[in-house]
């Protein structure tokens, strides 16, 4: 495994960089503040191959590894965190589940034009009764011929507001429990979809997160993802994914706030020096820093994995569990460095500070992360 990206990749961080800069940045605070989704970021970010990353050029994407998938939501939530997990979900939750789990048609009918970043996806999993429990829904579908009559209610659902299509989880045998769990991609055109209002959050305010709700909706069979009872199976191997697509999303966050601070440190003038000139200061940068590399780090072993092994399960744990808890760190000291500034909105490190105590929740708790951890080293 490389510990230094390579020129492809290198060239890549740059242009995303530029375009974070150029076309995420200036609306940052905005969004947030509005909770407007950014669609026409997506839009642009299809346009230069970042809805697909890793999916291969014959389904519309860019064909690169996982490591470069994390270099680009680093960049995009390094400033804007809304916008890495836009992507991160179409890329992590919604293509890679179809490229894995999908047949011929459905790659070249579903995947194609999400990869191209011409349609939008969502991942519809958590329920109000099943959230770190994800065997415990209660979505049902029921087959009726060539179709599935799906009924339900989703929550917590990112891109839910936005979405073209949609990885649907539901039971087609509730006493079955997990083993009746089943996978579908759903047009969000379908009648009997709906969705709920806009979640105003802490965090990643712009992410369209919202609930979803299904209402004797009708799903074609050929739609159906995998066969029945293999939807657990699917949902638990795209989560191992995204959790290192969510590890990229907070060093990004932890890296914008670590800049800002630093800036800061060297600006701001106390007792006659910087704040830069004070030892207590230098540490809080020295254990950003070092917290911040062993943070990439740990994330590009996991992206390394995934590309690699079969299972990748205790990687992405790992990765997910420390580079959130490590955001936080991070984020918290910038916020620090800033004084009572950094309280304000005046300076962007509080919407750091705030995109970054999601990441440890979504996609798998950071409990949730340990036991996942402890299961792989007790069990192997």
């Amino acid at each position: 495994m490389r510990v230094q990206l390579n020129e492809e990749q290198l060239l890549l961080q740059e242009m995303v960089r530029r375009f974070a800069e150029e076309v995420v940045a200036p609306r940052a605070r905005e969004i947030d503040e509005t909770g407007e989704f950014p669609r026409g970021f997506f839009d642009q970010a299809g346009e230069l191959g970042l809805g697909g990353v890793a999916v291969p050029e014959e389904f519309g994407g860019a064909g690169m590894d996982s490591i470069s998938y994390c270099v680009v939501v680093e960049e995009i939530s390094r400033v804007c965190a809304s916008s890495g997990v836009i992507l991160s979900v179409n890329n992590s939750l919604v293509c890679d589940p179809i490229l894995g789990f999908g047949n011929d048609d459905q790659k070249k009918r579903f995947l194609t034009p999400l990869a191209a970043g011409e349609k939008l996806g969502c991942f519809a999993l958590t329920e109000p009764g099943a959230g770190s429990d994800a065997a415990a829904l209660r979505s049902t579908a029921v087959r009726d011929g060539d179709e599935y009559v799906l009924n339900g209610n989703k929550v917590f659902i990112t891109n839910g507001s936005h979405a073209d299509l949609a990885i649907v989880f539901a039971s087609v045998d509730l006493e079955a429990k997990h083993k009746g769990i089943t996978a579908f991609i759903v047009d969000t055109g379908s009648d009997g979809y709906s969705t709920g209002s806009h979640e105003y959050k802490l965090g990643v305010n712009a992410s369209g997160t919202t609930e979803l709700s299904f209402d004797d909706m009708r799903v074609p069979a050929d739609q159906r993802l995998g066969e029945e009872g293999e939807g657990f199976k699917i949902a638990m191997a795209t989560l191992d994914g995204g959790r290192v697509g969510i590890s990229a999303q907070a060093v990004g966050i932890a890296q914008g706030a670590f800049e800002e601070g630093l800036r800061y440190s060297q600006e701001r003038q106390q007792f006659g020096r910087s704040l830069s000139e004070f030892q207590a200061i230098q540490f809080y940068l020295a254990d950003m820093s070092t917290e911040l590399d062993a943070g990439r780090l740990l994330t590009w072993k996991a992206a390394w994995a995934k590309d690699n092994r079969k299972r990748y399960s205790l990687e992405a744990a790992q990765a997910k569990l420390f580079t959130s808890e490590m955001a936080q760190k991070v984020t918290n000291k910038a916020l620090q460095i800033h004084g009572g500034y950094g309280y304000t909105r005046e300076y962007n490190v509080e919407r750091y500070f705030r995109d970054a105590r999601i990441t440890e929740i979504y996609e798998g708790t950071s409990e949730i992360q340990k036991l996942v951890i402890a299961n792989s080293i007790l069990n192997g």
